[in-house]
């Protein structure tokens, strides 16, 4: 697996969200940059975190089938992510972590031994997931939470063991 092109893909996606947070070059964006990085850590610290609450994914799968994302504060500042599915047979799992959005690589529960997951703060709209096994990261997530707080779109990255990479996306509504 090529980790080195999936960690800069990742650098690639930071990097162009703090040149967007720059602006222009006229003396302003270090100021605009600091205040996007102040809200950045205000949405991960506030228990008012517009991301808290429960989220369906959009599915053209028939029912039984149901993925179900619940986020809630966690630690002092920090997030709870739960992730509960029935799958079309019925047979029900879940599986969660928790962050505190530092990027520290923390246990993932349900995901299987030496699963564990990052969480980055990118901007107010955007964390950056980073999910590894046994140390080795395997998939970066680019989740973005809608201007409105209706919806989060998840873009994953996964560099494959030959070098591609594989990119899939996933929209989840806000049932609660």
């Amino acid at each position: 697996m090529n980790i080195r092109k999936l960690l800069s893909i990742s650098l690639v996606l930071v990097t162009a969200a703090g040149v967007l947070a720059c602006g222009s070059g006229d003396g302003e964006g270090a100021a605009d940059a600091a205040t996007d990085a102040e809200a950045a850590e205000a949405a991960a610290e506030t228990p008012d975190n517009p991301r808290f609450g429960v989220w369906q994914l959009e599915s053209d799968r028939p029912p039984p089938y149901r993925n179900i994302m619940t986020y809630e504060p966690w630690g002092g500042g920090g997030m709870k992510i739960t992730v509960a599915t029935t799958n079309d047979e019925g047979a029900t799992s879940s599986w969660g972590y928790e962050t505190m959005f530092d990027g520290e690589f923390r246990p993932v529960e349900g995901g299987g031994e030496g699963a564990t997951t990052a969480v980055e703060v990118v901007d107010e709209y955007t964390n950056r997931i980073l999910n590894a096994r046994d140390g080795e990261v395997y998939q970066v997530i680019i989740n973005v939470l809608s201007e409105d707080g209706s919806t989060i779109n998840n873009e994953y990255r996964r560099t494959l063991e030959d070098g591609t990479e594989r990119v899939s996306h996933a929209v989840y509504r806000r049932i609660e």
